[in-house]
């Protein structure tokens, strides 16, 4: 399993596992540690985990930002806004900077809730089709219908920005599933990370985000789905309901509803998340 720190005052900030030994104890792990907190996190990770790897947030971000310099000005709302730091974009380059021994990652948000246990969801890479390279929920709410609006209007017959099951709604980058070998072997998406195609697809559509890796992945599975296995809306169940109350209250309900026994709750945008 793997965590992603949406704090930018921690000191390192991942975590993933490749599946293996008993039901609640992988081979393996690397684990997030915050400023101060470096021995209490080992010491309880150590407790769960064979054998734990710290990466330090800095020396991550060196290596990220020369594959993901391009994106930033495309995905970020600006220099100094939260998510114009390379960590950010981690997910999108992690098959690059990541050990080679290490195959498939499941990278997550804090913001979480488990209703299930979460070596469940490593069975979802034996659903990947051929091709894909990320496993990954729709965003729930009309943030991409916003976003793609110049798109939208040129093209008002298009699914880009519609609501499911139909529509392209965009994806969330809460919970992830990464096939680090799918990514390194893939040509097409690897082609898709050069700063000349994030700039022909960023003017196509006409895209300016601020949601880092989310984005990233949103802008790429308008042009090239097969490259994604959507995760069912039970994997990822969001909670935050702001774009109700910013302009899009008549068709928001087509977003944001979710049939099924949530297996993680999504804590979205501060949101509270249902008590037991």
């Amino acid at each position: 399993m793997k965590y992603k720190i949406s704090s930018r005052s921690t000191s390192c900030a991942k975590v993933s596992s490749e599946k293996g030994g008993s039901p609640h104890s992988p081979r393996e792990a690397t684990w997030p540690v915050a400023t101060g907190e470096n021995s209490a996190v080992q010491e309880f990770a150590l407790q769960k985990y064979k054998r734990v790897i710290v990466h330090d947030v800095n020396e991550l971000t060196e290596k990220l930002f020369p594959i993901v310099e391009a994106m930033q000005r495309h995905f970020s709302a600006g220099s100094g806004t939260y998510y114009s730091d390379s960590i950010f974009f981690l997910s999108v380059a992690m098959h690059r900077i990541m050990p080679k021994e290490i195959t498939r990652i499941i990278q997550v948000d804090l913001d979480l809730k488990y209703k299930t246990n979460i070596r469940d969801l490593f069975d979802e890479f034996d659903n990947f089709p051929e091709g894909a390279v990320v496993g990954i929920a729709r965003e729930m709410q009309p943030v991409y219908r916003h976003t793609f609006w110049q798109y939208r209007r040129e093209n008002p017959q298009t699914k880009v920005g519609e609501p499911p099951p139909d529509g392209l709604p965009g994806f969330n980058s809460g919970v992830l599933l990464l096939n680090l070998e799918a990514m390194r072997q893939s040509k097409l998406y690897n082609q898709l990370l050069e700063p000349t195609m994030v700039q022909k697809l960023t003017e196509k559509y006409h895209f300016k985000g601020h949601l880092g890796d989310q984005d990233f992945f949103t802008m790429v599975g308008m042009e090239h789905p097969e490259l994604f296995h959507v995760l069912d809306c039970t994997w990822n169940r969001q909670l935050c309901t702001w774009w109700r109350d910013h302009g899009y209250s008549d068709v928001f309900d087509q977003y944001f509803q979710c049939e099924g026994e949530v297996k993680i709750y999504h804590g979205n945008c501060n949101t509270p998340i249902p008590e037991d």
